[in-house]
């Protein structure tokens, strides 16, 4: 069975590009016979002979408007797609006379380089008019199916964030049986620690912060990236007690950053599970390191490990909770992807951008 939402490139999928091939078709062979039924009232030959001739004519004139037509349309759609409409329109009135000339002229030297004829004169106005016709009707197209795709996204967006936000008020509910209680355990437990057992007090004093933390998290929408990183450290060192020298950590994020917000717990699944399944099955243990840096209006969050790696991202992503869940929020709060890569020589990268908030 066909699969039509196979990605070929670029994000095109195959029932999207079989589609503009086809549409190229109909025009083709549809100016084809118009053609030729025009002039034969004033040639003296068959209808075949004549159709032949344009076919063979109107193959270059459309191939070479589809060949043109792929990097305007590349431009478009993946360069600047975050763009407004009002600029790209007015970049159309550009990219159109750009489009014209160069089909124009491409195509007078093909059948001047096979022989045959094209429009002089006067009559060239139609090979300025019909190409330029061409791009409106399927630029127009194209805008308007990429405005449906971008609608039928949303909505499943918001299908998606209404359904979520449902299952977080549960897990609120269920989440607030009474923290005060757990914390008077934690404090309990320290309170009856002896002394000279002070490495244990600070364990269980760590753990009481990575669940406050977690509670806080559950309650805010965005937390400054030093609370998130002061939480990793907290997280990192109870791992560091599990593992000892086997595990090696390291946080790169310059003091301008460590003001700004994002969304709370977003580094931690991913750094857990460099551990759990980078680090933890090698017998000399290894290194994760955490960088945040700015580019642009982005901040890129990586987070590298010396561990095993993985042969596919499926692996991963689908089957664990953490990766997977960081994976849907970075696409539904930011319409960002979450990048898997191999860390040479040895381990996994993971990595993704979101913009900066105000």
């Amino acid at each position: 069975m066909i699969n039509w939402n196979k990605t070929i490139i670029w994000r095109i999928r195959l029932g999207e590009l079989l589609a503009v091939v086809g549409i190229y078709i109909v025009l083709y062979l549809l100016y084809c016979i118009t053609l030729t039924f025009n002039e034969l009232a004033y040639l003296k030959i068959t209808f075949p002979e004549l159709l032949k001739n344009y076919l063979v004519s109107q193959f270059f004139d459309y191939s070479i408007k589809f060949i043109l037509t792929i990097p305007i349309w590349y431009f478009y759609f993946r360069s600047i797609p975050h763009w407004s409409l009002a600029t790209k329109v007015f970049l159309h009135f550009g990219t159109l006379v750009i489009f014209v000339i160069t089909w124009q002229k491409l195509f007078y030297a093909t059948m001047e380089f096979l022989g045959r004829g094209h429009l002089r004169g006067s009559s060239q106005i139609w090979d300025i008019y019909i190409p330029a016709l061409i791009y409106i009707i399927q630029f127009g197209f194209f805008h308007a199916y990429a405005y449906h795709v971008k609608f039928q996204q949303q909505k499943e967006i918001e299908n998606s964030l209404r359904q979520a936000t449902l299952e977080s008020e549960l897990s609120a509910i269920k989440a607030q049986l009474n923290p005060h209680f757990l914390y008077n355990v934690f404090n309990t437990i320290s309170a009856s620690v002896p002394p000279e057992m002070e490495a244990t007090r600070e364990m269980i004093a760590e753990l009481a912060d990575i669940f406050r933390y977690q509670l806080k998290a559950s309650r805010v929408d965005y937390v400054k990236i030093k609370d998130e990183l002061e939480f990793i450290e907290k997280y990192l060192a109870l791992e560091k007690n599990r593992f000892g020298s086997r595990l090696k950590t390291s946080i790169e994020a310059s003091d301008e950053l460590l003001n700004l917000k994002i969304p709370p717990m977003i580094l931690q699944p991913i750094v857990e599970n460099a551990i759990k399944h980078g680090i933890s099955p090698k017998i000399e243990g290894g290194e994760v390191k955490i960088k945040i840096e700015k580019n642009d209006n982005y901040l890129i969050f990586e987070v590298n490990d010396t561990g095993v790696g993985l042969n596919s991202q499926e692996e991963v992503i689908g089957k664990g909770i953490g990766l997977t869940n960081t994976k849907l929020r970075l696409e539904k709060m930011f319409g960002e992807l979450l990048h898997l890569s191999p860390n040479l020589p040895n381990g996994l990268k993971v990595w993704f951008k979101i913009p900066i908030l105000s």
